[in-house]
């Protein structure tokens, strides 16, 4: 069931071939804008807390690897907000199927184009900070980026539940989507005290990148007071925040009543 749900999927997005063309040419562009920017901010000021362009760009490549393969996935749970509020979230209820795997293997148009632009900036960007390709490396990067999956898909599950109770999270989605974007590509260690303390343990959003960066790099923090294995926990940390997301799913299925659309 779970090959033939991929399957329609994939031949839904086959159907839009110039969709994909565009598509990949606005992915290339908004992260080529990204580590411009991070370029042009690192030309004036050439290092950030001791980190300099190079591993400000394996940061962000780690922070691609993640986010882009959680988008590519599971970028559906994003509508559940809007299917509550358009009174359609009811159909998957009587399906008997589970429900959150429905929503995840609704066709839809993400293409691989951001995973395989991740894929290829991670290996120049791990030359470029020259950072060592040895067996701990290539057995923690795939691990990480599970971890990094796992956080995303937790945030956007938690937020499409408490659509439930309050249908427009709007904001609230926006809010949370601006914060990783904006606050994951430099070092969590530039930041006030208090966004560090966000993005370490209220959202996790370190642990995708900057505590692993931090192992890969040999770099230190002083300020979260890191021990230098903290980074090989991502998968833990995003194995637990997707149970406690998956479980206030649970509860929000339970007391759903739907609109009234």
């Amino acid at each position: 069931m779970v090959a033939q749900a991929w399957r329609i999927r994939l031949l839904t997005m086959l159907e839009y071939k110039a969709n994909f063309f565009m598509w990949f040419a606005f992915t290339i562009a908004y992260h080529g804008v990204a580590v411009a920017a991070l370029g042009a901010t690192l030309y004036n000021f050439p290092s950030l807390a001791g980190w300099d362009f190079r591993e400000i760009a394996f940061l962000y490549a780690l922070w691609m690897l993640g986010h882009s393969t959680h988008n590519l996935f599971f970028f559906s749970i994003g509508d559940v907000p809007v299917y509550v509020q358009e009174g359609t979230f009811d159909r998957f209820l009587v399906r008997p199927r589970d429900v959150l795997f429905q929503i995840v293997t609704v066709p839809n148009q993400q293409w691989p184009d951001e995973l395989a632009l991740a894929i290829v900036w991670f290996g120049f960007a791990t030359w470029y900070a020259h950072v060592a390709v040895d067996w701990v490396f290539l057995l923690a990067v795939p691990l990480i980026v599970l971890g990094g999956v796992l956080i995303d898909l937790a945030v956007s599950l938690m937020v499409a539940t408490i659509s439930f109770w309050f249908v427009r999270v709007d904001t609230l989605r926006w809010v949370v989507m601006s914060l990783e974007q904006e606050f994951t590509r430099y070092p969590v260690s530039i930041y006030t005290r208090g966004v560090r303390i966000l993005m370490a343990y209220v959202l996790p959003y370190a642990f995708m990148n900057y505590f692993p960066a931090v192992y890969f790099l040999h770099k230190s923090d002083q300020g979260l007071t890191v021990v230098p294995w903290l980074g090989l926990l991502a998968p833990l940390v995003g194995g637990l925040w997707f149970t406690a997301a998956y479980a206030f799913w649970r509860v929000g299925l339970n007391r759903y009543q739907g609109t009234g659309s």
